[in-house]
């Protein structure tokens, strides 16, 4: 069995995405259905698999795409739609392949060969869910 190892950059920050629970639950999907390099199905191969229409899946990445979370081809690259996640959200068979692959992503970013993510900058955690016990001393 491969290890794989995911991003921590957006495993740590995704519940904060100003996205909504459903995109973030597609993202979930996306990580874990890429291929290596962050290659991901066609739109209507993910339709069948996630089990919606394939209006669906464009509603679901629109907001992916605004985060640079997912990555298109630009309109005159594009042979069909292909879709790739960015780098840094990427999972990785290794540390080590991760690390190089990150070192590279800030290389691209820098030279302006590759979007920089557009995750929100947060200071602190979420809030627990549910009924907090807190005791009174």
């Amino acid at each position: 069995m491969a290890l794989e190892v995911k991003s921590p950059i957006v495993g740590d920050r995704i519940w904060a995405l100003p996205i909504g629970g459903a995109p973030v639950k597609f993202l979930q999907y996306l990580v874990f259905r890429s291929e290596d390099g962050g290659a991901l199905p066609s739109q209507r191969q993910m339709a069948v698999e996630y089990g919606v229409k394939p209006p669906t899946i464009s509603a679901l990445m629109e907001p992916l795409f605004e985060l640079n979370l997912v990555l298109r081809p630009k309109a005159e690259e594009r042979g069909g739609n292909t879709y790739r996640l960015h780098p840094l959200a990427r999972k990785y068979g290794s540390m080590e392949e991760m690390e190089a692959a990150f070192r590279q992503a800030f290389t691209d970013m820098r030279a302006g060969k590759l979007p920089s993510l557009n995750l929100p900058d947060n200071q602190v955690a979420p809030p627990a869910e549910g009924e907090r016990n807190l005791r009174i001393a």
